[in-house]
């Protein structure tokens, strides 16, 4: 049970080693090309219109996404809520078993 426990425990840090080497490489591509197109719009129309900053807010949005999940992070329900509510219901189905 130890073994089966402890490779657990090291498969889902190598997902999330994977995850924010995932999220580091698309942050390095997106400064990247964002600041390519930013030198194309600036050469084009020396930024009459600055279009690439539509590229930047959908792909800079879509990296935000890619932090939050990487990182952990959810302002919606907090550090480990999941690990604390899986551990509730399996309380409660103990408790209930005990009952019937």
């Amino acid at each position: 049970m130890e073994n089966f426990s402890s490779e657990n425990k090291y498969m889902r840090a190598k997902e999330r080693v994977t995850a924010i080497k995932r999220f580091y490489s698309g942050l390095i591509s997106y400064v990247l090309f964002i600041s390519f197109l930013a030198a194309l719009n600036y050469w084009v129309d020396q930024w009459s219109y600055p279009w690439f900053l539509w590229a930047a807010m959908g792909w800079g949005i879509g990296l935000c996404f890619q932090a939050a999940k990487a990182f952990r992070l959810n302002p919606f329900f907090g550090r480990n809520w999941e690990e604390r509510k899986i551990k509730e219901f399996m309380k409660e189905d103990e408790n209930q078993k005990q009952w019937k």
